[in-house]
């Protein structure tokens, strides 16, 4: 029995969205994939999704059968109907490169083709809804708090760093602590935000649960394999991280937090360029640039001038 009798005009995206309604857990998981994966659909393959939801090559034909289309190539054909001609269209740079014609080569231009394509369905999310909100929150609430496990811990700092020039209140976790009090106890209105991809860490998981619990707002930035985000966080910004390499690449979520810090600072507007020259006159006193060593000692701009000692006043 078909998941979905949808008329033929219905959009792609609304048939997999409908499965979370009436699908199988493959079939919610098939869906949620090519949803979070919907820029880099065009160059994907039955075989390759199949191995990156874990399930057989033959369960995705089913799965694609289930909402009215013959085999996942022509559910690929109707989504020129979706997304226009943009997304199979290459730059005459890409075409050259993919003239080399051996192996490497061959899977070099298979993963620039997803990172392309995943690039700019991160620049598409930035126009909806969700973004908005998000960017929202991480300008207005009072306090921001960011977390990130594993290898996903130095995406979580450079995100709270970069956060910290252009607001005040945001605090990287620490981990080290063990319980998470500094979130979870604090009467300050506050907003979480955790980077973590797979396999997952359980505290990434349980910090989600016991913050909105707590009455802290979560979003979630992950991969598009989480299958428990969308039950733990208020937002998930699921990217793709397999580009054909050895190993799962998050430099999406790097691009995503730029877009999201770009954001933040065109909510919060003309009051950042004040505590951005204040930041900086902050290091030039205390560290200095390669080409304006640290001025040791400096007075602030607003200190009182003292007249200058003579080298004989303590005599």
């Amino acid at each position: 029995m078909r998941i979905s009798e949808a008329p033929l005009h219905t959009s792609i995206r609304a048939q997999l969205e409908g499965v979370f309604e009436e699908g199988t857990k493959a079939d919610r998981l098939l869906a949620r994939y090519m949803l979070d994966s919907w820029g880099g659909l065009p160059f994907e393959t039955a075989a390759s999704i199949a191995r990156s939801v874990k399930v057989s090559e033959a369960t995705v034909g089913r799965f694609c059968r289930s909402i009215g289309y013959d085999s996942f190539r022509d559910l690929k054909d109707h989504l020129k109907h979706d997304m226009g001609d943009d997304p199979w269209l290459m730059s005459e740079r890409l075409q050259e490169m993919r003239k080399g014609g051996n192996v490497d080569s061959a899977q070099l231009n298979h993963g620039l083709q997803l990172e392309i394509a995943a690039l700019v369905g991160i620049y598409e999310l930035a126009g909806s809804a969700e973004w908005h909100q998000e960017a929202e929150r991480l300008a207005k609430t009072a306090h921001v708090f960011v977390a990130g496990f594993q290898t996903e811990r130095g995406l979580a700092q450079y995100f709270a760093n970069q956060m910290q020039y252009i607001r005040d209140g945001v605090t990287l976790l620490d981990l080290a602590g063990g319980n998470f009090a500094e979130i979870l106890l604090t009467n300050r209105p506050a907003h979480l935000v955790i980077f973590e991809a797979r396999r997952y860490s359980v505290l990434a998981k349980s910090l989600a649960e016991e913050a909105r619990a707590a009455g802290v707002t979560v979003t979630l930035i992950t991969d598009v394999f989480c299958d428990w985000g969308h039950e733990a966080a208020d937002q998930v910004f699921a990217v793709p991280t397999q580009f054909n390499q050895f190993w799962d690449s998050t430099a999406q979520m790097a691009s995503l937090s730029n877009l999201l810090i770009h954001s933040v600072f065109l909510q919060l507007g003309s009051e950042v360029e004040g505590r951005l020259n204040r930041i900086a006159d902050l290091y030039g006193r205390f560290t200095g640039h390669v080409d304006r060593p640290a001025r040791q000692g400096a007075k602030r701009k607003n200190d009182t001038e003292k007249p200058n000692r003579s080298e004989h006043d303590d005599t």
